[in-house]
């Protein structure tokens, strides 16, 4: 079956939905303290393997982009379910920049998340769906009136948006809105929306510049030697090709070497649009 086209709103399969990753009111549990129902680990088996069930699509998004249920068998083989954000291959638009299969992009940002020990990135992995092979990101249960001016101004989960900084300065990530930055009911910030991200010559785009001249977290710049000792994980390697990785182990020294946050180095150019 392919992607529906990403100019197709909606049919008897699919009805446009208000919700996370691109319009969000409505969805998600407001009486609930936690950004997910299961652990990482646990989510990443379960889209990989566990059955789908498209819920709707999601507004405002240029490429395919789904919500979705999937249901499997938790560890000790009693059922589970969970939300996902659901984005297929098939579903995207040619870009003249980055190569096709953006959504492994958005599993490589997990990836390094995870390898830095940031968790600030929700659980993602490659799965198949009803339009084929795609990424799966864990549905965050979220304050979708929150987003990165929001909680800065606030002062609100400050030490994640700095990890989501760093983040953003390692893989390169071209399109770091403020909306891409949510809440989660635990109190927790986390990113979202990491396809065009991990090229090799240098695109940043961000919305994250409140940090310029502060000196990066003593933990995080051993985290990122750490992970520069170690070596990617063959997990991260293989959404990649070789200059990607090349290029990300480069500006990770880069960070390392500066030990500060930056400055926008382009006048201006290194914002994204729209900023929300």
């Amino acid at each position: 079956m392919p992607a529906p086209d990403s100019t197709d709103h909606g049919s008897a399969e699919m009805t446009e939905t208000s919700g996370p990753h691109g319009g969000s009111e409505g969805i998600g549990d407001a009486t609930s303290n936690k950004a997910f129902d299961l652990p990482a680990p646990v989510l990443v088996e379960l889209f990989e393997s566990g059955e789908v069930e498209i819920e709707g699509r999601m507004p405002y998004s240029s490429n395919t982009t789904l919500l979705v249920t999937v249901k499997g068998d938790g560890p000790g083989g009693e059922p589970i379910e969970h939300k996902a954000i659901y984005k297929p291959g098939d579903g995207e638009r040619p870009l003249w920049d980055f190569p096709p299969d953006l959504y492994k992009r958005e599993v490589a940002m997990f990836r390094l998340a995870d390898a830095l020990g940031f968790p600030v990135i929700p659980a993602t992995t490659v799965g198949n769906g009803p339009f084929g092979e795609g990424s799966f990101q864990t549905f965050v249960n979220a304050d979708f009136s929150e987003h990165y001016f929001t909680m800065f101004e606030a002062g609100t989960a400050i030490d994640d948006l700095k990890q989501l900084c760093l983040l953003d300065l390692i893989a390169n990530n071209t399109d770091r809105k403020s909306g891409h930055c949510l809440l989660g009911r635990d109190g927790r910030a986390y990113g979202i929306d990491h396809g065009l991200a991990f090229h090799h010559q240098w695109k940043l785009r961000t919305v994250i510049w409140d940090f310029i001249g502060e000196p990066i977290p003593d933990a995080d710049l051993q985290a990122v030697q750490a992970f520069i000792d170690a070596g990617p994980p063959i997990e991260l390697v293989c959404l990649l090709d070789q200059l990607e990785v090349d290029a990300m182990l480069t500006r990770a020294q880069a960070v390392l070497d500066e030990g500060l946050f930056p400055e926008d180095d382009s006048d201006g150019h290194r914002w994204p649009w729209p900023l929300v």
